[in-house]
């Protein structure tokens, strides 16, 4: 006989597959690294139309795309377990302006809590600049932290470089994750993901595309012979001894020239000025290079080749998710989830057990 107002909970021998809408979806890098584990996208947001165009090339029209996410009505989202966001960080970035909160894209992150209410999600995964991490002295961070508290989630979060996860690019951004607080016990805790040994290079700069050969007969080439010879410059470096070191990546886009090696600079939206060697020829980094080190497979960046115009692509993949890194912490939410099912079972069986016997 069981014990009084208990009732006996069915072992269930896995966990039931998760669904997410992927918000601020951008080119679906976010939504690559959930698939991966086995979850299933029901729905994303995205505005921008050149972006929904690569999302489709990428996964095809099966999923609804509801727009603008601040003015969507709510009652049209099915039912979902996650939600995964690259919120706007125009407002926190260095590079950008940082009005912060007193920018509308800003309160972005009150309507993706506007919608983890009104479903009652259990769990999310977002992602921000590094910027926001002292923007206003700490303000911003402490605003966004503190109301997804009094929206009842407890928040694991942490500073990551793309670097660390698998991927040759130097890329360092927040993420959160984000569990339902009544969904969490005591004795399990959240582990954050462990860093990784950095790929070689070689096998990201693989386009063979001979328009991405940078040289003489390229108009934007002199310009290039100017910039070595500019005042930050001037006599510090040579064509010839750039050429004869394969693979050396070289950075154009500061006043002075940045050398990288095993390894790219950050990838940003509208950062098109990244070359490096190889075979002793100048090759400027393509947008189907940045896929790969943005960690989408190369099968899906293939599939965009030429159909999409290489600025617009660029542009995208700067702006995107690394896959890595969200498949490396969806992971550890994942295997969070389980062990809390695992304690909940156990704790039944331990209850039901000490129950026997009793009338």
């Amino acid at each position: 006989m069981f014990c009084e107002n208990e009732t006996m909970t069915k072992v269930n021998s896995g966990t039931k597959q998760l669904t997410f809408i992927d918000f601020c979806a951008g080119i679906g890098g976010g939504r690559i690294g959930l698939e991966r584990l086995g979850m299933r996208c029901v729905g994303f947001s995205e505005i921008d139309r050149d972006s929904v165009k690569t999302y489709r090339e990428f996964f095809g029209e099966d999923e609804p795309n509801y727009g603008n996410l601040m003015n969507l009505n709510l009652d049209d989202l099915p039912n979902f377990d996650l939600m995964i966001a690259g919120f706007p960080c125009q407002t926190f970035s260095v590079i950008g302006p940082r009005t912060g909160m007193n920018d509308h894209r800003g309160t972005v992150i009150f309507g993706l809590i506007k919608i983890m209410l009104a479903k009652n999600l259990k769990y999310f995964i977002l992602e921000n600049v590094k910027g926001l991490l002292n923007h206003g002295s700490g303000e911003s961070l402490n605003i966004i932290l503190g109301e997804l508290d009094k929206a009842g989630y407890k928040v694991f979060w942490r500073l990551v470089n793309s670097l660390d996860f698998g991927v040759p690019q130097m890329r360092e951004r927040i993420y959160f994750i984000g569990i339902r607080k009544d969904l969490i016990k005591n004795s399990v805790s959240f582990n954050f993901p462990r860093s990784v040994k950095i790929p070689d290079i070689k096998d990201y700069l693989i386009d063979t595309n001979a328009n991405m050969e940078f040289n003489e007969e390229k108009m934007s080439y002199a310009t290039f012979l100017s910039y070595l010879d500019n005042k930050y410059n001037k006599g510090k470096f040579s064509i010839e001894k750039l050429l004869k070191e394969d693979f050396l990546v070289i950075d154009t886009r500061q006043s002075d020239l940045r050398l990288y090696r095993g390894r790219v600079p950050t990838l940003r939206t509208g950062r098109h000025g990244i070359l490096y060697v190889k075979e002793g020829k100048f090759r400027r980094l393509s947008s189907y290079e940045s896929l790969l080190l943005q960690g989408f497979p190369e099968d899906l960046a293939g599939r965009v080749k030429g159909k999409i115009d290489e600025v617009y692509l660029l542009s995208q993949a700067g702006n995107a998710m690394t896959v890595n890194v969200v498949e490396a912490f969806g992971k550890k939410l994942t295997e969070f989830i389980n062990n809390q099912n695992y304690e909940e079972r156990r704790f039944d069986k331990t209850r039901f057990a000490n129950c026997q016997g009793r009338v």
